[in-house]
């Protein structure tokens, strides 16, 4: 991956996806996405085809969970 490569972390407010993006940002990678749930409910199919029309990452890590 390329250090200004776009990364969508999904889960970032729990133990594995914070890991990730503490580790993202340590090794150099500058532009990490993160939503909160509020901000994007995975649930909903139409919010994350929108979301990820506007953002378009490269790279998603999903470490979101219930």
């Amino acid at each position: 991956m390329d250090p200004n490569s776009k990364i969508y972390v999904a889960g970032h407010r729990g133990l594995v996806g914070s890991a990730l993006v503490r580790r993202l940002a340590a090794g150099g990678y500058r532009n990490v996405i993160t939503r909160t749930h509020a901000e994007l409910d995975l649930t909903r199919q139409d919010a994350v085809q929108e979301f990820f029309g506007a953002h378009r990452p490269e790279y998603v890590f999903l470490a979101a969970a219930k």
